[in-house]
């Protein structure tokens, strides 16, 4: 389940009402409410078990699940074939102690060097990276940070080449 939001709609103005960046039609925005592995919670547990950064799952950056584990909201911007590109507002799972260190961080001058290493918590199309060993890192301190690398194959090539728009229309 993801919340999807399309800079090119007709209700768009000057900036994305979801994620506050500046609309521009080539680059859509789809950003994932939860982790994979928390949707297999009740959505009573959901209420009540897990902590999130913010007041909503959409909105928060951080979350931490009991049994699924602490997760780190990432970008992933793909580049695709017809000259656009998608960004995917993603989840990384990683350590607890990873999420503290992030927390931590997030809105002080050290957050420019924040570094995670995880495994990808949602599948992405074409499929099969859920769970992908994965890092990410801050390259704009107004931004979420950015996967960058995976040792994953298929992963790795999403990260670095580019990839057919028609699986992520």
């Amino acid at each position: 389940m993801h919340d999807a939001h399309d800079h090119d709609s007709p209700e768009c103005c000057a900036t994305c009402a979801t994620c506050g960046s500046p609309a521009e039609p080539s680059d859509r925005h789809v950003r994932f409410t939860w982790p994979d592995p928390v949707l297999s919670l009740s959505e009573q547990e959901r209420t009540e078990n897990v902590w999130l950064s913010h007041d909503t799952a959409t909105s928060s950056v951080m979350m931490e699940a009991p049994g699924p584990g602490s997760f780190v909201r990432v970008l992933l911007p793909l580049r695709l074939d017809d000259g656009t590109s998608v960004t995917y507002g993603t989840w990384l799972a990683v350590r607890s102690d990873e999420m503290r260190r992030a927390f931590t961080v997030w809105l002080e001058p050290a957050y420019v060097d924040l570094r995670l290493e995880g495994h990808l918590a949602n599948d992405i199309a074409p499929g099969g990276v859920l769970g992908a060993e994965a890092s990410a890192l801050v390259r704009d301190e107004d931004h979420t940070p950015y996967l960058h690398a995976s040792t994953h194959p298929l992963l790795n090539r999403m990260i670095t080449q580019t990839s057919p728009a028609a699986l992520h229309a």
